[in-house]
Formats: C-alpha cells, structure tokens, sequence
C-alpha cells in the first residue's frame, strides 16, 4: 500500500485532456477577476465584519481583515505559483497530489468537498431568508421557511441552487456572464453603503480602538467549546478583545476570502492560464480587500462596538438601525441578496470541479467525472452537487457548521503553501509564469499564519473537523485507494515487472540445464 505516491504534472495535465472529461476553456482575466469578487462580497461584507467588530475585536476589526487579507493573499501567491505550473480543474487537491502524495491529496480535497459544500449549503440558507426580508421591505409577508411535516423547509434555498445548477450545466461562460452582471450591481450597493456610512461616522467610536481583553464570564462546557482553541491548548480562561481578538476576529471574517483558492479551481477552464489566473486571482484580492476595509471603518464608526454587541445578531442594519437611517436597510437587503446569489454560483461550480478531478483519478467513482460533448460541462455531477446542496441547505440548520468553511479553507492553505517547496525541489525544472518571491520564506509565512488562524477557531469546530477527516479516511480506505489509477497503474507496472521478472529466472533455468 504506497500511500505517498504521486501523479505527475505530465499525467494531470495529459488528463485533463481525456475525451469525455474535459472542459472548455473560454474564461478571461475579467471573468477570473469578478469570479474572485462574486464569491468573496457576499453576505460577509454586511454581516461577518460586524460580529467580528461586536464579538471579538471592536474597532480593530479592520486590522482583523488586514491579517486575514495577508494570510490569504501570501496563500494565494503560492496557489497562483502551482496554478500557472498545473494549469487543471482542483485546485489544492491537484497541488498536493504532485507534491506530498495520495493520502494527503485526498485528505486536501474531502476539506475542500467539506468548505464548498458547507459554504454553498449555509449561503444558500441564508439566501431564502434574505429574499423573504425584501419581500417584507416591501410589504410582502412570505415566510423564509414552509412547514412539512413538522421539518421546517426553507424554500428560497431550493429555487436558488436550481438556478444555478441549471446555468452551470448549460455552461461555465454562461454562468460568468450572469456573474458579471449580478457582482457589479452588489459592488454599486457596497460603495453606496460605504459613502452613506462615513457620513453618520463619530471619530470617538473608534476608541479604545483595541478594547482591553476581558473573559466572557463563564467556565461551562459551553463555554469551553466556543472558546479558540488555541485557548484551550494553553490554558487561558475564555476571553473577547484584546490582541488576540484581533486574531480571533481575523479567523472568523477570513471567511470573506475563501473565494480565491475556488477561482484557483477553475484553471482548466481559463485562457491562457499562466498570465490569466495570476492577474485575475490578484486583481479581485485587492478590490476586495480595499472594500472590506472601508466597510469595517464605517461600520465601527458609524457606532460602538458595544452597542453592536447588545444586539443578538449585528449586522450592518443594525449600524444604520442605530443612527436612525432606516431606509438604507431596505438596499442592505436587496445587496445582501445580491451578494449572496453570485456566491452561490461560484461555490456550485467549485464544488463539482473538485468531485470532478478526484474522480478523474478514480478515488471517487470515474462516471461522476463524465463531460456533456456538446457544452464541455460536468452535467451529471453538477445535479449531484445542486441537489445535495439544496436538500441540506432546505432540510437542516447547516448554519450550526459556518466555521467548518474556515477551518477546510485554512488547511488546504497550509498544504499548498509548503506543497510549493515541495515541487521546487522535486521539479527544478519548472518555470511556472508566476512565481512567489522572497524564495522558502513568504511559503513557510503563510504556512504558519494559516495554522495559526486556525487555532483561533472554536474548540466544537475542530471536533467536527476531526470527525470529518476520519470519514474520510474510512471513505478512502474503503474505496478509494483499492480503485485510484495510479493504483491501477502501480499494479500493471508490478505485473510487468513480476512477469519479467519470471521469464528472466526461467530463461536463466533453462540456460543453466542446457549447461
């Protein structure tokens, strides 16, 4: 059982090129660029910042999405560095099985199933309740969820991913297209809620701009499970503000930035993916970033982190509530929803390319991995992927698992980051189009504030994350290692060799009786 082996870069790229299963590639830099936009100003722009803001790092909320930023932005170096030299659909999954071995590929790429997922189902979620708040701006009373049978049903969550599904079955250029249109019209409404909010801003909101630390004011279990765990490992009583908030907060809103490394999915589908994917990636990473800035500074001006944190849920409504200016709730609500709808199209789309190229190498079943010949899209597996998303995302309270998306997102980030000095050594030969600077350090930088990031989440998260990757082996173990290709390929090469083997010991038999 060789559970290091790795598939080449020839081999994936070679692949990828197999009638039957492959995409079309028709995506520009523009589209990458909006793709990272569409998937990352979602619902996190108007509701993430301000419980970070209220729950852990008050007015030094903007220095939580400046670390996280920077943790993603380092990450993402390092997957624009693998995605111009393997340039195929999934992602981390395909990195690490060049790099580290099968194992830890497959380990990668059940996170990945594990953030795209989750993120889709919980987005789609959110998406019906959304639209049932703009029916009520409006003076509709249609309620985010039907009863069936004593199982709440939230209906909004079925149509949207049905949509969708059906746009990125008709085709992936299509689907971009709608994206386009949808993200510049949520971008129009984040800049009118950052022009608005900087006029209601009161610069002694923003002190003490890092509130001092205090505990939570309880030892319970409870309490210990929703405390970092990073805590727990040192002992420290559970505690809000301060320093470490920042970093607390930081790990909650890296949320915001989880779709960079699904842009990086979509390589096999890019054009001339060595200058595409490296100026697409970067350019809505900046945007992105400057907006999510300027919203927090509004938001923390706007009002007190405390008055924030009185409220059960803070959002940006509840900034805009809080200076009397009710009437912009109304266009946070349709933003919302709009930000929202381009998020799930992305998360859709990223989900089946990651299903996509694990079955491609047999460690799912390889039907799934079948293309349309007349659109070049995974028909069969993006209605798997719809179906599955909305029924959980219509049927349960998936919201319960929001921080699973960060926890799947920052351990494919850690990979990748040290996959990449893993491939400089193995494939010196390489020039990949984009390469990170600074030689083994920003690699090894981003490696360690990913992990770290990842210590700052609740210690219930990485239980459930723990019970996530032993399935996942179970799964592997169980199926996918006895029917992956290489396996297949290591077994032709023994019987080869065995066979030669033999015949070399009968001829030399032979040899020895004729003497």
């Amino acid at each position: 059982m060789n559970l290091l082996r790795t598939k080449s870069i020839e081999q994936s790229i070679a692949d990828a090129d197999e009638p039957g299963r492959k995409l079309k590639r028709s995506l520009s830099t523009w589209d990458l660029m909006i793709m990272g936009v569409a998937v990352a100003v979602g619902a996190g722009i108007f509701s993430v910042g301000a419980k970070a803001a209220a729950n852990f790092s008050g007015p030094a909320v903007t220095l939580s999405f400046a670390v996280a930023a920077v943790t993603c932005a380092l990450a993402i170096m390092c997957y624009a560095e693998f995605a111009t030299a393997i340039p195929v659909a999934g992602s981390a999954y395909v990195f690490t099985y060049a790099t580290m071995g099968e194992l830890l590929a497959w380990i990668i790429g059940w996170n990945l199933i594990l953030e795209l997922f989750t993120a889709a189902a919980v987005i789609a979620k959110y998406w019906g309740i959304y639209l049932s708040k703009v029916f009520a701006l409006m003076g509709a009373d249609i309620p985010a969820a039907v009863s069936l049978g004593g199982v709440d049903l939230y209906w909004g969550a079925f149509l949207i991913v049905a949509v969708f599904t059906v746009l990125l079955v008709l085709g992936t250029k299509l689907s971009a297209r709608v994206g386009n249109i949808f993200t510049l019209i949520k971008i129009g409404v984040v800049l009118f809620v950052i022009v608005v909010g900087f006029t209601y801003v009161k610069f002694e909101n923003y002190a003490p701009f890092i509130p001092a630390a205090e505990p939570t004011g309880g030892t319970g279990t409870a309490d210990v499970l929703k405390q970092s765990f990073f805590g727990f490992l040192t002992g420290a009583a559970p505690a809000q503000y301060g320093t470490l908030g920042i970093f607390a907060g930081a790990a909650l809103v890296f949320f915001a930035f989880i779709g960079f490394d699904v842009v990086a999915t979509s390589a096999e589908e890019v054009k001339n993916p060595q200058k595409t994917l490296p100026r697409g990636i970067f350019g809505g990473l900046a945007l992105v970033t400057l907006l999510y800035i300027l919203v927090s500074l509004a938001l923390t001006g706007m009002v007190s982190y405390t008055q924030l944190a009185e409220a059960e849920n803070p959002t940006l409504t509840t900034a805009f509530e809080a200076v009397g200016d009710t009437s912009a709730a109304k266009v946070i609500a349709f933003g919302s929803l709009v930000g929202l709808t381009t998020v799930i199209m992305v998360l859709l789309m990223g989900l089946s390319r990651v299903v996509l190229a694990m079955s491609r190498d047999g460690l799912l079943p390889r039907a799934l991995s079948r293309t349309s010949e007349k659109r070049s899209t995974p028909v069969r597996l993006q209605v798997i992927c719809g179906a599955a998303v909305a029924l959980v995302a219509g049927l349960t309270n998936v919201d319960l698992l929001e921080e699973m998306i960060n926890i799947g997102t920052l351990s494919a980030f850690v990979v990748v980051s040290l996959g990449i000095l893993v491939l400089r050594k193995k494939r010196p030969d390489l020039k990949p189009a984009f390469r990170v600077p600074f030689g083994k350090v920003l690699p090894i930088v981003s490696a360690v504030l990913c992990l770290y990031l990842m210590t700052n989440l609740a210690v219930e998260t990485w239980i459930f994350f723990a019970i996530w990757l032993a399935i996942g082996l179970a799964i592997y173990f169980a199926y996918g290692q006895r029917h992956s290709r290489l396996n297949e390929r290591f077994g032709d090469a023994s019987t080869e060799v065995n066979g030669t083997a033999s015949s070399q010991v009968r001829d030399g038999g032979d040899e020895l009786t004729r003497v």
